[in-house]
């Protein structure tokens, strides 16, 4: 008798050790089959987002306006003629390239510039509703009164051609300019278009 219960301990022990293994198994299979289930799942949404276009490069083109003066056979008028800029998002950055086209000259035969050769763009600055451009000493050379008022037009309107309710103070070689050509053309600093236009007529 205490042979057979002998043998019946270490068989009733080895049932319980395998039913463990097998809940422990049963489980780790399980934890592997879900584990393996939720992995592709957690990533479907950022797989499945349709791919957007750069926004800096839906951003980066930028129209800005340079005037020139045209005669219509009565007067002279301001005109403008558009250029278009790349990976340009600054406006002083806009500006300055408007002003490098503004001082090269135009282009069209029908129109014309009364800022003078060799006129160079010193610095530019923008800050809020003001920009200050400050000009190289040939600004001022040669011309009567209409060529003048006409170049001040000039840069008044490319200044504030990003934003037309700017405030313009125009300096040359760091000094504000205050009084323009031989003959006097008074400017009230700053300048604004609706100042130029109460006080100005080409």
């Amino acid at each position: 008798m205490q042979d057979q219960q002998n043998r019946r301990i270490p068989v009733g022990a080895v049932a319980g050790v395998s039913a463990l293994l097998l809940a422990v198994g049963g489980g780790t299979a399980w934890w592997v089959g879900n584990s393996g289930q939720v992995t592709p799942t957690a990533q479907v949404p950022s797989n499945s987002q349709p791919s957007s276009p750069k926004p800096l490069q839906a951003s980066t083109e930028k129209t800005v306006q340079v005037y020139w003066l045209k005669n219509n056979g009565k007067h002279i008028e301001v005109v403008s003629s558009p250029i278009t800029l790349k990976e340009a998002n600054q406006p002083k950055a806009v500006l300055e390239t408007a002003f490098e086209q503004l001082l090269t000259g135009p282009t069209n035969p029908k129109f014309t510039s009364t800022i003078p050769q060799g006129t160079k763009l010193l610095s530019l600055d923008v800050q809020n509703d003001n920009v200050l451009v400050n000009l190289s000493k040939e600004f001022t050379g040669g011309g009567g009164s209409a060529s003048m008022t006409g170049r001040v037009a000039q840069v008044l309107y490319t200044a504030t051609s990003l934003n037309p309710k700017a405030k313009v103070w125009i300096q040359v070689e760091g000094k504000q300019l205050d009084v323009l050509g031989g003959e006097g053309l008074e400017l009230e600093q700053p300048v604004t278009r609706k100042y130029f236009e109460e006080n100005f007529d080409l």
